[in-house]
């Protein structure tokens, strides 16, 4: 007999989720991913000076608002004519912004948010030890109020005890590393969350001899603590979870719009960048990305139905009442194409485009494990590639950060009113992201986002496609019913944000049980 699992909600950055997953068998055999918040921000834009989307569109995201922050600006960039004209200091400070709240957002999603689904922080409970981060958690759990950490589910924590410690105490030195790299972006970015010196035509800050050597210090911090500590703690999971590189495969078609801009074509499309554009598909061939063929559809979204509609000519109208929608997320499609997005997809597109050093890091982990690439597509395989970014990422800022020349211009002016209409591609950490603004007379009269939770956890569209998440989901077994955390496992290495309440009911709408997961 069938049964129904839910998970509601799963909230994240953009909003609250909900995970549906029909399990006969002890399989998966249909999944829903439904959006539960309508939030409009696209809406609070229209008849605004377009200028502000440059600090309102951060808002989407507390996570990674640098990287909306900076999407609308490329989208600025070409309403007000300078995309071709970014100075050379103004291009770099914009990647250095981007890059340290990349290494961030990837520290944050496998300690705080993913570890805990395979560490087992009560190994720290006896603790006799002397070191003073893990004397804190031995005397937090005593206290009996242990949230982020419980309640939980139970029955598969794989690592020793001593395995266990180490990564709890990575778990809070990860706390400090991720307000290192929030303090290497508001070096430059005069503060973080929602920077503001990412601005249409450049930055808006100086390059100086001590912010440089300030941002290389610390960046040298977060390197050390990727090389010791989370590079070995994402490979000592990943071999006491081996199964999970047969687990989560998902739609197998990914796409890049590439990130970290190399140098200032007006054309986004073939502007270089050093991840840089694509789409590949399980056979890591690489395709070009053409942005006319990318589509949103709401013929499972409670919004009034547009049929498939570019992003400029999209709308954001809410029909809660719709037959059929089951969330507030659009279905963003590829020429039709379901689409993953994500580390997982830039490391395979750089990795298809003959990029050597993410070969070198890719074959390395591969050959690790024994394993082909076909495992990429799989939870491990996510982590892998965010971990493996990671330390690509920080690498590169060390080089970049010495690129600057203090006293040169960081800023390209331009002239306020304008009839135009501009588009924005780039990444945010967790993947693909677009805006598109369309200005009369100087005022916005539509901005459409299309952001990467929107790409991996849209619904199904008006052929019947799942989106990546749900596919991912489909097929899953399930070990326990009452403990589904193969399907937490799953969502999470997607990179929502997210603390969940399960509810497990059968067929008939019974309440077999409510659990908390997990929490930020």
């Amino acid at each position: 007999m069938a049964s129904q699992i839910v998970i509601d909600p799963i909230t994240r950055v953009e909003g609250h989720m909900k995970v549906e997953a029909t399990v006969e068998k002890g399989v998966v055999r249909e999944a829903k991913s439904s959006g539960m918040m309508y939030r409009g921000l696209e809406n609070v834009l229209v008849g605004r000076d377009p200028r502000d989307a440059a600090r309102i569109m951060q808002r989407i995201c507390g996570v990674c608002p640098t990287s909306h922050g900076l999407t609308a600006a490329f989208a600025l960039d070409e309403v007000y004519g300078v995309n071709g004209s970014i100075t050379d200091n103004g291009r770099v400070l914009r990647n250095l912004i981007q890059g340290a709240n990349f290494v961030q957002s990837h520290i944050l999603h496998f300690y705080q948010l993913a570890a805990l689904d395979y560490v087992d922080v009560t190994a720290v409970a006896d603790y006799n030890g002397s070191d003073p981060d893990l004397v804190k958690v031995r005397e937090f759990i005593a206290r009996g109020h242990l949230g982020p950490f419980v309640p939980r589910y139970e029955g598969d924590y794989r690592l020793s005890k001593k395995e266990n410690i180490a990564a709890v105490k990575h778990y809070v030195r990860a706390l400090n590393m991720r307000r290192t790299a929030h303090e290497a972006v508001a070096i430059f970015g005069g503060k973080m969350p929602h920077n503001m010196s990412i601005i249409a035509g450049g930055v808006t800050a100086a390059p100086e001899v001590d912010k440089i050597a300030s941002f290389l210090w610390k960046i040298e911090q977060l390197i050390d603590f990727i090389d010791t500590c989370y590079i070995p703690d994402v490979l000592l999971v990943a071999g006491r979870y081996s199964d999970y590189f047969g687990i989560g495969a998902g739609c197998k078609q990914l796409m890049s719009f590439g990130v970290f801009d190399l140098d200032s074509d007006p054309d986004l499309t073939r502007r270089k960048r050093w991840l840089p554009q694509g789409i590949v598909g399980a056979d890591l061939k690489l395709r070009r990305m053409d942005p006319t063929k990318i589509t949103e559809e709401v013929a499972s979204s409670w919004f009034k139905e547009t049929g498939a509609v570019n992003p400029y000519d999209g709308s954001t109208e809410p029909d809660r009442d719709k037959a059929g929608a089951y969330s507030w997320i659009k279905s963003p499609r590829y020429a039709g194409e379901v689409m993953e997005v994500g580390p997982l997809a830039r490391m395979a597109v750089a990795y298809a485009a003959g990029d050597k050093e993410v070969q070198a890091q890719v074959d390395a982990v591969l050959g690790h494990f024994k394993a082909s690439p076909s495992a990429l597509f799989s939870v491990l395989g996510r982590h892998a590639a965010r971990a493996i970014e990671c330390k690509l990422v920080a690498e590169k800022l060390k080089n970049w950060v010495l690129q600057l020349k203090p006293g040169e211009p960081t800023f390209t002016d331009f002239d306020l009113d304008v009839t135009n209409r501009g588009m924005g591609l780039h990444e945010a950490p967790r993947g693909a992201l677009g805006h598109w603004v369309s200005v009369e007379g100087g005022k916005v009269k539509n901005y459409q986002a299309v952001v990467p939770t929107t790409w991996n956890a849209g619904p199904m569209d008006a052929k019947g496609q799942p989106g990546p998440i749900e596919q991912s989901l489909i097929g899953t077994r399930v070990r326990d019913a009452r403990n589904p955390f193969e399907l937490v496992r799953i969502v999470r290495a997607y990179d929502p944000c997210l603390s969940c309440a399960v509810h497990v009911v059968s067929p008939k709408g019974e309440d077999l049980g409510r659990f908390v997961v997990g929490a930020e």
